[in-house]
């Protein structure tokens, strides 16, 4: 019954609140990124969501558009703007997701929605992570977040598939708000962010 009905009826009424509660914040963040980007503060980002629906994710731009003289993107370190490396410290970059577990397209706790890309790599157990809602936090995230293997965190988030309850989800939700207040696992050893998924091998 959570699963089905009540997880959608609680993301629903806490994101809309919480939205609210920290409009203030919303308005000053996007302010800010606006003009640390020199533009648009949102970054919108097809992603796959429950079923391998696809859906566009709304987050805080911490990344400016600059290029390389080949025309390339530079490298997410170099991109990386001062106020959008302490945005994303404090994991403000986030909040505009609300919107989308409002929308319905995720939910407040599941596995954190990947890049369409990596549709076509996960092994038939790691495809199991579409069963249901993504979530702007997840048993991933927790337990390691960016700091992890790839595989590690599929392990992680087929698990929560398992084992979705109303107490997982508030013990998650409290212990992302403890990951946050010590901005652990934010960048994987040697990288901005996380390394690109290429498949397992198994």
């Amino acid at each position: 019954m959570y699963r089905i009905l009540i997880k959608r009826i609680v993301d629903f009424t806490l994101s809309s609140l919480a939205f609210i509660i920290i409009s203030p914040v919303f308005v000053i963040v996007m302010l800010l990124l606006f003009i640390a980007n020199k533009g648009t503060p949102f970054f919108l980002q097809p992603r796959p969501g429950k079923d391998n629906k696809i859906f566009k994710v709304i987050k805080f731009k911490t990344m400016t558009d600059e290029r390389g003289l080949d025309g390339e993107l530079l490298l997410d370190a170099e991109r990386l703007t001062i106020v959008g490396s302490f945005i994303r410290k404090i994991s403000l970059d986030e909040i505009p997701q609300l919107l989308n577990v409002i929308k319905g397209d995720m939910s407040l706790i599941g596995p954190r929605p990947l890049l369409v890309q990596y549709l076509p790599l996960y092994n038939k157990t790691q495809k199991r992570r579409h069963e249901v809602r993504p979530g702007i936090s997840g048993w991933a995230q927790v337990n390691g977040r960016n700091t992890i293997s790839w595989e590690k965190k599929f392990d992680y988030d087929v698990w929560y598939v398992d084992n979705i309850s109303f107490l997982l989800d508030i013990k998650v939700i409290l212990m992302t708000v403890w990951k946050v207040f010590k901005s652990e696992g934010i960048s994987s050893d040697g990288h901005a962010t996380m390394v690109a998924f290429k498949g397992s091998e198994v």
